[in-house]
């Protein structure tokens, strides 16, 4: 009797090892998934805000002013074929409908994944990329012409989503509940400022200007104190690892989509629009001369060197409307070089991207292990 005793352990032990390895399959199967998140949006930030870009040279050069024939890069773009736009749309598209599965997948296999994401500091933020996404893309669309019905409806769609993510986050600001703003602020806090900007100027552009007006103040209030709460170097802002610097760019993307917002609503790039062009220059100035911040940031490939492209990109289209009142060579020279350089810094990227897949899912990612807001206001491990 005493010998048989070992017999149903062992038979338990291995039981439990085959169950505890058919357990551990799935998990090995999503894990690629579960280390997915909003942060990969900024790779769809960059290709539709590049299309936008390409959209509103390729437009403005086939008109006939003095300023147009002068500009060397809209010389250029006369000449090339439209298909080159429409794949590049195209891309941007398939990247933009990729991602938006995956992280849809992601939200209905994992629910406590976007729960988790709430509570970040810098994933809620980047909750509003994908959004921003869309309206980008809806306003370089070469199928949908402002102001038709389908178009209304996706831009009523995808701009509802931005102004529910504001009620969420700017209501916590103000009511120091969970994250108050002095806190959570860091560089990546501006999206929810860039989000309401984007859908402005869609909104404007489509013939709805009371709420573009809305979606401007709204976005426009909450960047004065948070540029001031960033600016005096606050708690947020010096928690980010240094992989993820690449965001400080954000800084020059807000303002430059301030003056494209006020540009659609006021209906002329006025003094207002010039003035966020030259803030937004400055800044854009200002990091460019301290490559040291960048160094650690670029010696492994990262997901969060696409933070670089979009900022550029905005700060080139703004630069495209300010060249196109200002008299003068130095404006559509500076047009040039920031739109050549927006070109070659995305492309790039594609090309690190595309010979670093490895890379795209780190499984220790900084992004993940930045520290989460609790109920009492402070911060605990992701």
């Amino acid at each position: 009797m005493e010998q048989e005793k070992p017999q149903p352990t062992t038979t338990t032990t291995t039981t439990t090892t085959t169950t505890a390895a058919t357990a551990s399959k799935p998990r090995l199967a999503l894990s690629p998934l579960t280390r997915f998140h909003a942060g990969y949006f900024r790779i769809s930030l960059s290709l539709c805000a590049q299309a936008l870009l390409w959209r509103t040279l390729s437009s403005d050069a086939t008109s006939n002013s003095a300023a147009t024939l002068s500009d060397p890069l809209r010389a250029v773009l006369r000449h090339l074929p439209s298909a080159a736009f429409i794949l590049l749309w195209s891309l941007a598209l398939t990247t933009l409908s990729t991602l938006s599965l995956l992280f849809l997948l992601r939200c209905l296999l994992n629910p406590r994944s976007l729960r988790s994401e709430f509570s970040h500091d810098v994933g809620v933020n980047y909750l509003f990329a994908p959004w921003i996404s869309w309206l980008l893309l809806l306003q370089s669309s070469p199928f949908l012409g402002p102001g038709t019905p389908t178009h209304l409806i996706l831009l009523f769609a995808f701009s509802l989503p931005i102004v529910a993510l504001d009620v969420k986050i700017y209501g916590q600001w103000f009511t120091k509940g969970k994250r108050f703003l002095s806190v959570v602020a860091n560089p990546t806090s501006q999206m929810s400022v860039i989000g309401n900007l984007v859908a402005a100027r869609a909104a404007a552009m489509s013939g709805w200007r009371e709420c573009a007006v809305f979606l401007f103040s709204l976005g426009f209030s909450h960047y004065l104190v948070l540029f001031v709460t960033l600016y005096q170097r606050l708690q947020g802002s010096d928690r980010l690892p240094a992989t993820l610097r690449p965001v400080f760019f954000l800084f020059v993307a807000a303002p430059s989509m301030a003056s494209l917002a006020w540009d659609s609503i006021a209906g002329t790039f006025d003094t207002s629009s010039k003035m966020f062009f030259f803030l937004s220059l400055f800044i854009f100035a200002s990091l460019i001369c301290r490559p040291a911040l960048f160094k650690r940031s670029m010696k492994r490939f990262h997901v969060a060197w696409w933070a670089y492209p979009f900022p550029l990109t905005a700060l080139a289209l703004t630069s495209a409307e300010y060249a196109g009142v200002v008299e003068g060579e130095v404006a559509h020279w500076l047009m040039l070089v920031l739109s050549v350089l927006s070109v070659l810094v995305t492309l790039a990227l594609m090309v690190f991207s595309a010979l670093n897949t490895n890379a795209l899912l780190p499984r220790h990612d900084p992004f993940v292990s930045l520290p989460m807001t609790n109920s009492s206001g402070g911060s605990s491990s992701a």
